[in-house]
């Protein structure tokens, strides 16, 4: 049974189809907090909350969303969160400065048993959480929403720290695979370069977990254009986008398409078959 918070709201529709839903009550008291009330009985849990903005709300109503399910006498909770804010902030570079992601996995550690995140910043981070922590992968979402529009066609990650997420999409697809080597030429300027690979006259798709200002997605777009790439294909897991970010890399590529772990008007990647799997 799914308990669907607010920053899930997105995907209730389709994940009931498939599965039970627990109904809850969730408002605001006048002076902004947050009320939640389940309305359903049962001896296990599963809370689909994402932490997209406003990311403090959404995970606050997680908690309370967690204690209400104890108090009303659920004995094993999981939660799945599609975005898990904070999971960037995960080292100290200043003195003074806390390790965030370690601090919303305890948090989230005393109401739940077991997490599922989907393509977290750093997956190292998931040993934060005290309970049974998972990774969960779009890769096999992604490749089935680009299969037809790929062809004989090769998946890029935009660096080698991505290289691994091409590499899951590309094994799904059956094929070749490889990322851009960056070389800092000056203090503002990044080099790109493909490795080892002829991308003239082949489909391109580059996989990400992020994006954000699109700046990356779209220098390696023109210098696929450059090297006589046939259509270029932008997919990411999170489209945490800053303003202008959309228009930018659609004008850029033939197609962006990220997951709906976050609700973006390019969404069109739904992770719901894989929720439905934890």
């Amino acid at each position: 049974m799914f308990v669907v918070g607010s920053g899930a709201l997105h995907l209730k529709e389709e994940l009931s189809k498939k599965a039970e839903i627990i109904e809850v009550e969730i408002k605001k008291f006048p002076d902004g907090e947050k009320y939640v009330r389940i309305l359903g009985e049962g001896e296990e849990a599963i809370v689909v909350q994402s932490t997209y903005h406003p990311q403090d709300e959404h995970l606050i109503e997680a908690l309370l969303l967690g204690d209400a399910l104890k108090e009303k006498g659920f004995k094993r909770l999981k939660l799945v969160v599609p975005y898990l804010a904070y999971s960037r902030q995960d080292r100290v570079t200043k003195d003074g400065e806390p390790i965030s992601i370690r601090a919303v996995m305890k948090m989230l550690g005393l109401y739940y048993d077991e997490l599922y995140v989907f393509d977290i910043h750093n997956p190292k981070t998931l040993e934060f959480f005290p309970g049974k922590a998972h990774n969960v992968s779009p890769a096999r979402v992604i490749a089935e929403y680009f299969k037809e529009k790929l062809g004989e066609g090769i998946v890029m990650a935009p660096d080698k720290g991505a290289l691994e997420r091409a590499r899951a999409v590309a094994e799904i697809l059956g094929l070749e695979y490889s990322h851009f080597e960056k070389k800092r030429i000056s203090p503002t300027e990044v080099q790109m370069t493909p490795v080892d690979v002829d991308v003239k006259g082949k489909n391109v798709l580059i996989v990400d977990d992020i994006i954000s200002t699109g700046g990356t997605m779209i220098k390696a777009a023109n210098l696929l254009r450059e090297l006589g790439a046939g259509k270029i294909f932008v997919a990411a897991t999170h489209g945490v986008f800053a303003e202008g970010a959309i228009e930018r890399v659609s004008n850029a590529v033939d197609e962006l398409a990220v997951t709906n772990t976050i609700p973006t008007p390019v969404s069109k990647i739904s992770i719901v078959p894989e929720i439905l799997n934890v």
